[in-house]
């Protein structure tokens, strides 16, 4: 009877052990969708997350996705947007990929007053999910075009939502986040202009996205640094991959980035965003750039967001290609 326990208890251990490493050895793809082929350049914000499961998370569309109709997204389960400001909810986006230059690039396509987001989630009939007061905006927004208002959804700080495979909590960013008069229009937009004033969205936001192979990423929208960074997204989810925002004047700058990064949250793998720069020329990094501040400050490894190029990261948050 005692062998038959044993045998039984090494079964099982055994199952677990290949459930976990079955697990892992699924990848989560990212998709950098920048304004230039194989390169970081200075609108660049865009990220297509794909679960193992197949459900796909388009974050902060902004101007570098070339509209609904853009080849490269193919599929859309949601959106994320982190605030309102044009360069991520998109005020406008490029005339086509490679359009224009890296550090100026093509952008006559006006989404106002329906955002960039809003048309790529009506069209591909996706959620949009966000925190604060933006649910309700994205909704009339939905709702004026013929779409369905309930595809905005509301995740807010230390609640969940679960698309497909993937859970979503939304997470304190220290930024700004008013609604612009152009998304508003009419009189009420013209006046809001004129008095140098924004409409009230509630606070931005960061996201922690969990994936079905247990990864664990923080997107960090803009912010600057934040004491949630180690309580919420370090130490209560233990975030894996980073995608750290590091402008400088608007968002943390690199120095600030990689200490939120190095002695913050501590994950196993960075992705540098919002760099507001050239960052790279034939997919290197240039010398004395933010983006070569940034990542020669860090303790771990940092992978470069180069538009096109798919990553892939295990549950461990470890970068198996792409990188």
């Amino acid at each position: 009877m005692l062998v038959r326990s044993v045998g039984l208890a090494v079964a099982l251990i055994g199952s677990l052990a290949f459930s976990t490493g079955a697990a892992e050895a699924q990848t989560v793809s990212v998709t950098p969708l920048g304004s230039h082929d194989g390169e970081f350049c200075r609108f660049d914000r865009a990220m297509m997350f794909e679960d193992p499961d197949g459900t796909r998370i388009l974050y902060d569309a902004g101007r570098t996705v070339a509209g609904v109709d853009d080849p490269r997204l193919g599929k859309v389960d949601a959106l994320l947007v982190s605030h309102m400001h044009g360069d991520h909810v998109g005020d406008r986006h490029i005339d086509a990929v490679n359009a224009g230059e890296c550090g100026a690039p093509a952008m006559t396509k006006v989404d106002a007053p329906n955002t960039n987001s809003v048309n790529i989630a009506l069209g591909k009939s996706a959620l949009i999910v966000t925190g604060s007061e933006m649910p309700r905006f994205f909704a009339s927004k939905l709702k004026a075009l013929g779409g369905d208002p309930k595809k905005s959804q509301l995740v807010r700080f230390g609640a969940s939502r679960k698309v497909g495979g993937v859970t979503i909590t939304t997470v304190p960013a220290v930024h700004s986040n008013g609604v612009a008069g152009a998304f508003i229009g009419g009189e009420l937009g013209k006046l809001l202009n004129a008095s140098g004033l924004t409409a009230y969205a509630g606070p931005p936001t960061g996201y922690v996205l969990t994936f079905s192979n247990g990864l664990v990423t923080y997107l960090s929208g803009d912010t600057g640094v934040t004491a949630e960074q180690r309580t919420v997204v370090g130490e209560q989810y233990g975030a894996e991959l980073v995608v750290m925002n590091i402008g400088d004047t608007y968002t943390t700058g690199p120095t600030e980035a990689a200490f939120v990064v190095n002695e913050l949250i501590k994950p196993v793998s960075v992705i540098p965003s919002h760099a507001n720069e050239i960052g790279t020329k034939g997919g290197k990094v240039i010398a004395g750039t933010k983006t070569d501040t940034f990542i020669k400050a860090l303790k771990v490894p940092a992978h470069l967001p180069l538009s096109g190029k798919v990553m892939a990261f295990d549950g461990a948050g470890k970068c198996t290609s792409g990188c």
